[in-house]
């Protein structure tokens, strides 16, 4: 086959020739789909060999890479059941706690990560991907401190080496950001970038743009944040990862919707979405059409958005909370918009539900403040008080103000 020939939609043919080169690595969504093209197994693409034989901690990690969580989650478990070595069980309890992590079991997560950091006597520093897996997990149940502490060890224990140094700082300045820690997380993101300059990577730059324009977003500076994303796709454009660059396209869809311009991120949800409906995991394709289902709204495409949002609504189901609080509440604004004052009722209570099983976040204060407008339209004073006093208790919980 000519590389022509092998090429899809975000692997063009100069990029397959790099990888031939060894300039560049693919990700797992384009080695599957190159494996596929060629009529091979993912696996053996990675590898060189099937499963059968080989080490089975190695086959798993390969699995998880390639998104076989299930098949990732037996091998590891069969090798905690069948080894006696502490570094291998290690190794497993850390394959472990990244699928549960993934699987939206936070808490299980933890005590998986700190299981297998206990085992050998380790902190967390000394395993930087089990690192990076536990504060994803705490920051998931909403305990932003413990993960901190664990980012701030690895941004101390990695200032002699930029690339990691710079890894963690922009997880760090995400936890701060979240935390409302403003002034700590443009310090810490401040320093990434001084550091960033000495690397030429494009995927650590981008990480360094992507971590001040989120910053930004939370602050509420729309305009400037904009800026960084589009500073992220620039950067990206040149690695030619159409998966990542769809993602940063999703990102700025989102912030156009803050700005009030549905068309434009409509027209950058389309650019993006022949990778991510080529390369995209479930989860994924759904969290980026719930942009789409906004855009379409905000256009007053009502009937169009509602099907598309009561369809991943239904997707969500109750295994991913956040995502289908989304969903539900922006059924909820378009049922309202259009008059269904009842059925928009019923829709914020089902949002959030399913966003008071998540950490506190700006999605719950507006479906909060929705509901209770809603009920103060109807006459119902007292219920838009309580609805009020609940987002007002939130508020008082995380100690800043969520917008």
């Amino acid at each position: 086959m000519s590389q022509r020939q092998l090429a899809f939609v975000g692997c063009s043919p100069a990029y397959i020739s790099r990888v031939e080169a060894g300039d560049r690595t693919p990700s797992i969504q384009v080695l599957r789909q190159l494996a596929l093209r060629l009529g091979l197994s993912e696996r053996w693409l990675a590898i060189g060999k099937e499963g059968a034989g080989v080490d089975l901690l190695r086959d798993a990690e390969i699995a998880l890479r390639l998104d076989d969580v299930d098949e990732a989650m037996a091998l590891f478990s069969q090798a905690l059941d069948e080894t006696e070595d502490s570094s291998s069980r290690s190794r497993a309890l850390e394959g472990l706690a990244a699928i549960a992590l993934r699987s939206g079991e936070p808490r299980r997560a933890v005590e998986l990560a700190e299981q297998a950091l206990e085992l050998m006597g380790q902190q967390p520093e000394d395993r930087p991907t089990l690192a990076e897996t536990l504060a994803r997990a705490y920051a998931a149940l909403g305990e932003i401190a413990p993960a901190i502490a664990v980012l701030e060890r690895c941004v101390e224990h990695f200032q002699g080496e930029p690339v990691q140094f710079v890894r963690f700082s922009t997880f760090l300045g995400a936890a701060f950001t979240d935390n409302g820690n403003f002034a700590d997380a443009e310090r810490v993101i401040g320093s990434a970038i001084a550091r960033g300059r000495e690397i030429a990577d494009p995927y650590t730059r981008a990480r360094l743009y992507w971590s001040e324009s989120r910053l930004l977003q939370e602050q509420g500076n729309s305009e400037a944040a904009e800026q960084y994303a589009r500073k992220t796709l620039d950067t990206l454009r040149a690695t030619e990862d159409g998966y990542a660059i769809a993602h940063i396209l999703q990102t700025l869809a989102h912030i156009n919707l803050d700005l009030d311009r549905p068309a434009e991120a409509l027209d950058l949800l389309r650019e993006g979405w022949p990778n991510i409906a080529t390369m995209g995991t479930p989860l994924e394709i759904t969290q980026y059409q719930i942009e789409e289902a906004r855009a379409l709204a905000a256009l007053g495409e009502a009937e169009q958005a509602a099907a598309l949002a009561m369809d991943l609504t239904q997707r969500l189901a109750e295994s991913h909370p956040l995502d289908a609080g989304r969903a539900f509440l922006l059924l909820a604004e378009i049922f309202a918009a259009t008059g269904e004052d009842g059925r928009a009722l019923e829709l914020y209570e089902l949002a959030i539900e399913r966003l008071e099983q998540t950490p506190p976040s700006r999605h719950m204060i507006k479906a909060y403040k929705n509901l209770a407008a809603l009920h103060r339209k109807r006459g119902d004073t007292e219920r838009a008080l309580e609805v009020l006093e609940r987002a007002l208790g939130v508020q008082d919980e995380v100690g800043r103000i969520l917008t």
